[in-house]
This record gives C-alpha cells, structure tokens and sequence, in this order.
C-alpha cells in the first residue's frame, strides 16, 4: 500500500519533525537538488534506534504505565490525506480494565524531548488514528540515552499546531518559496546545510 501511495505522498514523517526543528532544510531538500549527507548524528541515530528495539522486547510495559499489552516494531503508516508517510518506531496495543489503547511511541537519541519531537510522534498518531478507525490520548518519547518514556498528551493544542505546520510544509513545497531561517541560530553550527545559508552564519 505505501509503496502504492509513495507519488502522492509527498513527505516522511521524519521530514515534518525537520520541517519543525528548521523549515529550510526541507526547502533544500525539496525545492533543490537533493545534496544532503548522511552525517554521523544520524548514523549514531539510526544505530542506537536498532539497539533499543532489541531491548525493548526483553522489558516489560510498566515504564509506560501498563501492565500487558502487544508490542509491533517497524509499523509503517501512510495518508493521503496528511501526504504523510513513515514507520512508527513501536505501536503498543492494549486492554486493561476494560479500556482499549492504542499507543505510539518513537525511540529517540536525545536526553531532552524537544517540541518537534512531540509534533512527529503527534503525526504517527493521527495516521495510526486515520488507519484503525479509533482515538489515540496519549503516545510516549522514549529518550534512549536516559532509558526512559516521557508521555506526551494527543491532545486539542498539539492537534492544531501539527494542522497548521503541516498547512505551512506543504505551501512551501507548492510554491517553493524559501522558508525563513530559524531563530535559534545555535542548531546551524552543526548543521550539514550552513554554506547554503549565508545570511544566517
């Protein structure tokens, strides 16, 4: 089905998160030629994300507040309607007490759960949402370096921030127009796209 889809789904979900993090990096990524290299953050990303699923089978459900539940690894998710597409990192289905739950959570190479972060796992929810007819309350950040899952509410405000990012993500690839730069000037030092942006460094 995604493979299907993929030419009328124009973004990841790991691009919106970028899209959040600096709005002209998904510019270059999109309205230039595709130049962008794979950088050792997200190598060591990609690495530590293989490790945590392989320990995360061996634990149990408490660190998320349950008692039982199924776990699925590597869940992939599409929507024409978001134009998103992605994997979800773990999907946790559960019934205790007689509410039904269904759970998403992203496993992160951070020790702090920025707001992009929240919007990404905010995008595996409404599509997980779109695809199993239910509600999702509440999905986890599961930040790998602290071993712990911090709880991030689906709820009414990150709904509408995610619409309106996601509004202003495809207006820029529709229109290609360049985004401004990002306020926090600090995230350019690091970043694999600082000669292109010479108003900023």
């Amino acid at each position: 089905m995604l493979e299907n889809q993929i030419d009328t789904i124009p973004f990841r979900v790991t691009d919106f998160k970028q899209w959040v993090y600096c709005r002209r990096v998904l510019y270059y990524l999109y309205c230039l030629p595709k130049v962008r290299p794979v950088t050792y953050k997200m190598k060591a990303g990609i690495e530590a994300g293989l490790h945590t699923e392989e320990l995360e089978e061996r634990r149990s459900l408490r660190g998320y507040g349950l008692d039982h539940g199924e776990r699925r690894y590597n869940v992939s998710l599409s929507s024409t309607r978001y134009g998103l597409r992605g994997i979800a990192d773990m999907v946790i289905d559960s019934s205790e007490d007689g509410v039904h739950e269904i759970i998403p959570v992203d496993f992160k190479d951070s020790d702090k759960a920025g707001p992009h972060f929240a919007l990404q796992l905010t995008a595996y929810a409404l599509m997980l949402e779109e695809t199993l007819g239910c509600t999702i309350k509440r999905g986890f950040l599961y930040m790998i370096p602290l071993r712990h899952a911090e709880e991030v509410p689906i709820n009414s405000r990150i709904r509408t921030r995610f619409a309106n990012e996601l509004d202003d993500l495809m207006n820029m690839l529709y229109k290609e127009a360049m985004p401004v730069p990002t306020r926090q000037l600090n995230k350019c030092v690091v970043c694999e796209f600082r000669r292109f942006c010479n108003d900023v460094l």
